[in-house]
């Protein structure tokens, strides 16, 4: 049997060679896919053969004789961009849609992108927004109606008081989240990020020369970051604290009294900032509450607060997030969009306040879809506990499971190899079961592995007789 572990709060084969590493599959280190039919044969290429590939670029000029002379070229690339790792969720996701655009079929729960469409009215608002002319640039920062909108959000759910000066929308929620790095981190200034984290938090602070530091969590704390060794951390060089509340990929919600006693350390240390990335706050399962950092005493003048419409909005494609801060702050992460991109699209603004209008925390289309997402869930932690050598803590919002399969590492799988890690487990998953998972170490974790049930109920259960039966053959090798 699973342990789970409870909120305090309340016959075709696939066979690839490749690891999960780069964004694209276009290369010849080739993956192969064999099946007793016509989709023999099939070939797909991997990612970090292409980007070796397409580094190999050479000038060609024609001499007057008419012959070609080869003339070398710099191909070094910066070392900012070289420290920077690729992201799997997205290697992986691609992977998966390029196996089952050739007919495997693939079980695709790597990417967390909800399964429903956006709301009718949000969609209806873009459409009209096209009609009515609204195509041409915005104000840098966001149009004054939707900034406008979102400090109303802010007020009535959330009670943080914002001018709209003090607002920028960006393409999504990740922009936000990089620009206020860029705009706050010196080269060497240290980015504190509670582990498993998600997997562009410690990239983001390489980008800004700053070293990411990672404070591992328990699954038995339900992977909330412990006070004391937060406090134990924190150095002179200590300048960003970054917490993600629902969690990805952990689905764990920080109840307000543990926020507290973060930002009492917090206080005690000036320099110290909070980025609070709160893109999850309205996917959440009673009894959890959503508490916004920024709300706490003494912390909004250095907290940093960033949401968006993809997730609870499904609103992935619309690219449209935005972020809530101190003034001075806030207008660094304008500037730097201004250089970077401009504003956000017209068209998902006007979306976005049609959104917004929709009634606190998104009224009955976003509870119609959380509602579905906790059924999801409540499946999945029943199944999953009733398996053998796994231990499951229980979700308290986003649409991610975190299972600790580590039992399973030092298997020998027949046909398949020895199970060594959380990749080489993921992908027995994808070559026995055709399931798509992400492994835990892209969040800090080796022992989990990720499951998006961003998916239907019916999807789900067919994703988990696959595992279930891929697991069969395997037994724990160390008790559980």
């Amino acid at each position: 049997m699973a342990t789970s572990l409870h909120s305090s709060t309340s016959t075709s084969r696939v066979g690839f060679s490749s690891q999960f590493t780069g964004s694209n599959l276009a290369s010849k280190s080739s993956v192969s896919v064999s099946f007793p039919s016509s989709l023999t044969n099939l070939t797909f290429k991997s990612v970090e053969t292409s980007r070796q590939q397409s580094s190999k670029i050479c000038a060609m000029s024609k001499a007057e004789s008419g012959s070609f002379e080869q003339l070398n070229v710099d191909i070094s690339l910066s070392p900012r961009v070289n420290s920077v790792k690729p992201s799997k969720t997205v290697a992986i996701t691609d992977h998966a849609t390029a196996l089952a655009q050739a007919g495997v079929p693939v079980i695709r729960l790597a990417a967390g992108e909800p399964d429903f469409d956006t709301p009718a009215v949000i969609a209806e608002a873009g459409i009209n927004a096209i009609r009515e002319g609204h195509t041409r640039y915005s104000p840098n920062a966001g149009t004054l109606e939707l900034r406008t909108a979102i400090c109303n959000k802010l007020k009535d759910e959330n009670g943080l008081s914002y001018k709209p000066d003090q607002i920028l929308v960006s393409n999504g929620a990740k922009q936000s989240i990089i620009q206020a790095v860029l705009a706050v981190c010196s080269p060497g200034d240290e980015v504190i990020i509670p582990a498993p984290f998600w997997v562009s938090y410690p990239e983001m602070a390489r980008l800004a020369d700053a070293k990411p530091v990672i404070l591992p969590t328990l699954i038995s704390d339900n992977f909330l970051l412990d006070p004391k060794l937060l406090e134990s951390k924190i150095t002179e060089k200590s300048r960003l604290l970054i917490l993600c509340s629902p969690a990805n990929p952990t689905g764990s919600v920080y109840p307000k009294e543990l926020l507290e006693r973060i930002a009492e350390i917090v206080a005690k240390h000036p320099r110290l900032l909070v980025l609070s990335d709160e893109i999850y706050e309205h996917i959440i399962y009673a009894p959890a509450t959503h508490t916004s950092f920024a709300s706490l005493p003494g912390m909004y003048e250095r907290t940093l607060t960033v949401n968006g419409f993809s997730k609870a909005f499904a609103m992935t494609g619309w690219r449209l997030g935005y972020i809530a801060g101190p003034k001075h702050f806030v207008a660094a992460c304008n500037k730097i969009q201004s250089q970077f991109t401009s504003g956000a699209s017209t068209i998902s603004q006007k979306a976005g306040v049609a959104a917004l209008g929709l009634g606190y925390a998104g009224g009955e289309a976003v509870a119609t879809m959380v509602k579905a997402f906790r059924e999801r869930r409540d499946f999945l932690v029943r199944s999953f506990g009733e398996l053998e050598g796994v231990k499951i803590s229980e979700p308290q919002g986003a649409f991610y499971l975190f299972i600790d399969f580590s039992s399973y590492y030092g298997v020998e799988a027949e046909g398949f190899g020895k199970i060594e890690n959380s990749e080489s487990l993921c992908r027995y998953f994808l070559d026995k079961a055709q399931v798509a998972l992400v492994p835990g170490d892209a969040f800090g974790d080796d022992t989990c592995i990720r499951i998006s049930y961003a998916a239907s109920l019916t999807t789900l259960q067919a994703a988990f007789e696959r595992i279930k039966k891929a697991l069969v053959s395997l037994r724990p090798a160390v008790p559980a």
